[in-house]
């Protein structure tokens, strides 16, 4: 896998670069592929913005994340983008995707 950290108005260390990797991991329990994952990095005036943008054979998982330490935007991102992707997992397994009520055949009497 391919991962593309992009930065503004700040430089990525290795450190960074590692914490991000080591997060990302983290989807990998998921078993599905990630297409081209892009995560970047800006520094605002306040606070740390962290954003991605990750194609899956499901769908597309977009997430933004904001905080004062660099660290925490990073860890709130990827559990926004995990989130997601169970949604996404999980989607066909949901009852509303089952079935529904006009589908199912309905013996009505007739007199």
């Amino acid at each position: 896998m391919i991962l593309n950290i992009t930065s503004k108005q700040m430089d990525i260390t290795p450190a960074i670069r590692q914490h991000v990797e080591d997060r990302l991991a983290k989807l990998e329990k998921w078993q599905t592929d990630l297409i081209n994952p892009h995560i970047v990095l800006s520094k605002e005036p306040k606070e740390f913005v962290a954003d991605a943008s990750i194609n899956t054979p499901n769908g597309q998982l977009v997430a933004s994340a904001k905080h004062e330490d660099m660290y925490v935007a990073i860890n709130d991102l990827i559990n926004k983008l995990e989130r997601q992707l169970n949604k996404v997992q999980h989607k066909g397994e949901a009852r509303r995707a089952s079935a529904s009520v006009k589908d199912l055949s309905v013996d009505v009497p007739t007199e």
